[in-house]
């Protein structure tokens, strides 16, 4: 991991690997009594949650429950929306990331995010994943490409794009171009990974190539995913929040939560019997 970002205002979320540990197990990320308005209405009511480090967390629930509102909160997304304000505390790393004064741009430094319809830039598929790196100012051509061949590698894409590497990446595929999103992601070295809905515009074989991926990027990165799509939480997460209509129902580990939930809502959403 890089040095901290050396910015003149705002106080700096140090890069640092190390979760806060409460109650004996680390946390990356820790909401407690965390609320999410969009003007008077509230879209996020009162979640208490950790999220723990190296593990997949996968955010289920039906339209508009607040799954993606919560999930934008960690790297202040949603400060882009007019209107939004938030309640509580959104930590990471103990720190809380929704304090006025803490430097965003550190921030989503430290969390990635990959949203739900691939979007790669109109560049070639090198100068898509030297992006944030040159952002950062990053200067050096050597530097530039070890840390492109690395992030495509990570992303499973390399052997597909070596010899493409100065084509436009909107000529790649859906699937090729997601993943060329995740290495753009993690060229900049985050610890968390956010992800929005990412296979829900992909094909059944694309999918399967990101769920793979993200059992790979498993221990590397913190994953917090966003999914419709029950069966895929099922299948790659390590935990699982049911939200509804913002709510968090149920909070635990995906097998006991898809095998033997504790909530009756949960339970009926799992079913199929509303969503």
């Amino acid at each position: 991991m890089s040095a901290t970002v050396d910015v003149p205002l705002g106080r700096r979320i140090r890069p640092s690997r190390r979760p806060v540990v409460v109650g004996g197990t680390k946390h990356h990320v820790e909401a407690e009594a965390f609320s999410v308005f969009y003007g008077p209405k509230q879209a996020v009511c009162e979640v208490s949650l950790g999220i723990r480090a190296g593990h997949v967390t996968a955010i289920i629930g039906p339209s508009g429950c607040g799954k993606s509102t919560l999930l934008r909160a960690i790297n202040r997304m949603n400060d882009l929306i007019p209107g939004c304000r938030t309640e509580g505390k959104l930590m990471l790393d103990g720190e809380d990331v929704c304090d006025p004064w803490i430097d965003v741009t550190s921030l989503r430094r430290r969390v990635g995010m990959v949203f739900q319809k691939p979007n790669p830039f109109p560049k070639s598929v090198y100068d898509n994943v030297a992006y944030g790196a040159r952002i950062h100012g990053l200067r050096s051509r050597r530097r530039l490409t070890e840390i492109v061949e690395r992030s495509l590698r990570r992303a499973a894409l390399w052997d597909e794009v070596k010899d493409r590497l100065r084509l436009n990446a909107l000529g790649l595929s859906g699937g090729q171009q997601q993943r060329l999103c995740i290495a753009r992601a993690i060229a900049i070295e985050p610890e968390i990974l956010l992800m929005d809905e990412p296979t829900s515009a992909l094909d059944p074989q694309a999918t399967t190539r990101i769920e793979d991926l993200i059992g790979e990027l498993r221990g590397d990165y913190t994953v917090i995913i966003v999914t419709h799509n029950m069966q895929q939480a099922a299948r790659i997460s390590d935990f699982t929040a049911f939200l509804y209509e913002g709510d968090l129902i149920e909070f635990g580990p995906t097998m006991q939560m898809f095998t033997s939930p504790t909530e009756r809502r949960t339970e009926d959403y799992i079913s199929g019997r509303f969503g």
